[in-house]
């Protein structure tokens, strides 16, 4: 297999690490993390490369992707797995935490999918997976702004899958369920769940994704659920 090129968002820990754990033996992979400690024990662990950006900010986004064009050349693909959680009743969340909520999962999202489809339309090919929730096909008591914020990338998923026009580039997502994560850890003691997957399981149909040739079959667009089977 020829080496590819690939960029992790939020590879610094969770499915994201485990992303990049995959593929790092064959390919060359750079993580993005906004911490810088966090995106150097990554990169150390992996044996890979790291680039500290916060997707929030489109001029860091943009001139990280370029960065890694200039290291490496083309992107080969992109995973999203970055997101940052916010649970609670809406009345009951501070404007601080709705401001970053809408800032790191919207706007985020949608400057690194911008930045990629930028490249991958320029040379042709490329494979963009959004890592979405299963919360967006569900609703849940007491996460309407997470639920909301993802919900975003996975209509701009759909949409962007419709506008391509090529089996050359593919844009896709996958609905995990709960996973033993950071963001599991954070999300307190009324959202924890007893059942959840673990990162390594959901990483492998991450990478089958990321891994679709050009002339793979048409998968634009495809919603791969882990479901724990609860909902």
């Amino acid at each position: 297999m020829n080496p590819r090129t690939f960029v992790v968002d939020g590879g610094t820990s969770g499915l994201g690490m485990e992303v990049a754990r995959i593929l790092a033996p064959e390919h060359r992979v750079v993580v993005l993390g906004n911490l810088p400690d966090e995106v150097s024990r990554a990169r150390d662990e992996l044996g890979c490369d790291g680039i500290v950006c916060d997707v929030s900010r489109s001029e860091q986004v943009r001139d990280t992707l370029a960065e890694v064009v200039v290291r490496y050349g083309p992107i080969d693909g992109l995973a999203h797995c970055a997101a940052m959680w916010a649970g609670g009743r809406l009345e009951e969340l501070s404007p601080e935490m709705i401001r970053q909520a809408v800032e790191v999962n919207v706007l985020g999202t949608a400057f690194l999918f911008h930045e990629a489809l930028i490249r991958m339309r320029e040379q042709g090919y490329g494979n963009i997976v959004y890592v979405s929730a299963l919360a967006t096909d569900v609703p849940r008591p007491g996460i309407p702004l997470y639920r909301a914020t993802k919900s975003f990338g996975t209509s701009l998923v759909e949409s962007l899958a419709e506008a391509q026009g090529t089996n050359s580039i593919k844009v896709m997502e996958i609905h995990p369920g709960p996973m033993h994560t950071k963001l599991q850890e954070r999300v307190g003691a009324d959202f924890l769940d007893t059942i959840f997957a673990l990162p390594e399981q959901v990483a492998t149909e991450v990478v089958r994704l990321l891994l679709l040739g050009a002339d793979d079959l048409y998968v634009s667009g495809q919603k791969v659920l882990r479901a724990d089977g609860r909902w």
